[in-house]
């Protein structure tokens, strides 16, 4: 038999095709689809713990959600981590049940116990079945009020912290942040995120425990359930897990950071193919009437695929891949940043870029057409980012964080399509202002030095200052 060329008997197909006809403009978007707040119940103790209970979707289960109001934000200037440390330890066994003990008991019901430690809050989640979500705040609640904290499985929680520590240690994106946070929260809790290696190791069992005792209890406490529950049994189940838990510390509001002059700071990375840049500075927090204008301004801008900077250096200059900008809002403090991994020698051609989407929008404001477009985007990520359980508890938290009520949740999408070209250019020029903002470049320094000069030396797009 003759072999024909693949190549060929492809060709030959796709000529024997009819010719395809013009590419047609795909139809708009449909807009996005109305959040509804789901109807939630609300109750507290005595002893301050609050409860709330949402009912939520078809699928039968719920998730158990214990937000606790304090986190890294607790450490003083000689504890970073020790809060990640205590947090991790929850998990490895309490007063009568065992770390294997707990997570059998945890699989039984569907779920997978988990600890998280944030800059503001240590968070306690066990997603199951809904017919055992009562249980499941049993078992909550022995880990968050019992811990045993023994000394062995301690010492192995702080080996992995003191491994994942020289991990990021070489990532120069954490090593970038680090810079940044420092730089915008010095002498605070915020503007401490990676400890030594000496200080992770110096901390005992008996830190983590007082840690425990000085930072959990029943006052600074949320309990959340979302999903689908018998609400009677669930209200039962909390009250005879939390009722009786000690009081303990109030939540001590964190307090907002002094604002300091920009800076620029170099960490040199000899030999490296690529710079990792922040540029920011610090913004108004979620209490602000200018909060939601500056969430749509920040995706206009960097914040999301279709943003202006990220159509300059990544589509139009090929300078980076997948640069980003984004809103933090821990309590009491929030920061807008700009962040991009670049190719060296395109370092100060880069931040020039950066610089100049910044000062375009503070110039003129935004074609309605182009804002549009954002706002869908970001009205329908809001609405994507309560279509879970825990994510309605995470929405249902930020109010309580920042001291706003449900109406922030209910009327978000609104406030986003309420913006307008002129109030994006407001917020631009009130907020974004380039020679307020920090700039922290991770590379090369020998080969970036040069290429920050309109930085470091006549300060004219950040702020003098090379460190």
């Amino acid at each position: 038999m003759r072999h024909i060329p693949i190549a060929l008997s492809i060709a030959a197909a796709l000529a024997a095709l009819p010719a395809r006809a013009d590419k047609q403009t795909p139809p708009p978007p449909a807009a996005p689809r109305p959040f509804a707040l789901p109807s939630h119940q609300d109750a507290a103790f005595d002893n301050g713990l609050k409860v709330t209970t949402v009912a939520y979707g078809s699928v039968a289960k719920a998730a158990d959600v214990l937000m606790i109001r304090g986190g890294n934000a607790e450490e003083d200037a000689g504890q970073t981590w020790l809060a990640d440390l205590m947090g991790r330890s929850l998990a490895e066994g309490t007063r009568s049940q065992t770390a294997a003990q707990l997570a059998e008991a945890a699989a039984a019901m569907g779920g997978d116990l988990q600890v998280g430690v944030e800059p503001d809050q240590t968070t306690i989640t066990l997603e199951v079945l809904s017919e055992f979500a009562p249980r499941a705040i049993a078992l909550v609640a022995d880990v968050t009020r019992n811990p045993a904290f023994p000394p062995t499985d301690v010492a192995r929680v702080q080996s992995d912290l003191v491994r994942q520590l020289a991990v990021q240690r070489t990532q120069p994106g954490l090593l970038a942040r680090e810079q940044f946070s420092s730089a915008l929260y010095p002498d605070h809790a915020y503007g401490r995120t990676l400890p030594t290696e000496a200080l992770l190791k110096s901390y005992t069992v008996d830190q983590v425990r007082a840690f425990h005792a000085a930072h959990i209890g029943a006052a600074r406490s949320h309990l959340y359930v979302a999903g689908r529950f018998d609400d009677a049994a669930v209200q039962k189940a909390a009250r005879d897990a939390f009722a009786d838990w000690a009081r303990g510390p109030e939540h001590a509001p964190v307090k907002l950071a002094p604002t300091v002059p920009p800076a620029v700071r170099v960490v040199d990375r000899p030999g490296a193919v690529q710079s990792t840049l922040i540029v920011g500075l610090r913004v108004v927090t979620p209490s602000s009437a200018d909060y939601v204008p500056l969430l749509v301004t920040d995706a206009l801008l960097g914040g999301s695929f279709g943003s202006r900077i990220t159509s300059n250096i990544r589509e139009q200059k090929g300078y980076t891949y997948s640069p980003f900008s984004a809103v933090q809002s821990p309590e009491n403090n929030a920061s807008w940043a700009e962040q991009a991994d670049v190719t060296t020698n395109v370092t100060g051609a880069s931040l020039t870029e950066i610089f100049k989407e910044v000062a375009r929008l503070r110039a003129e404001p935004p074609a309605a057409s182009e804002l549009r477009g954002i706002q869908s985007y970001l009205a329908g990520v809001f609405v994507l980012r309560n279509s879970t359980r825990q994510g309605i508890v995470r929405q249902l938290s930020f109010v309580e964080k920042h001291g706003l009520t449900d109406d922030y949740l209910r009327n978000f999408a609104q406030r986003v399509w309420a913006v307008t070209p002129a109030d994006v250019q407001r917020i631009a020029s009130t907020y974004l202002d380039p020679k307020k903002m920090t700039i922290v470049v991770v590379g090369d320094r020998k080969q970036v030095d040069g290429q920050l000069t309109p930085w470091t030396g006549d300060g004219k797009a950040g702020a003098p200052g090379h460190k």
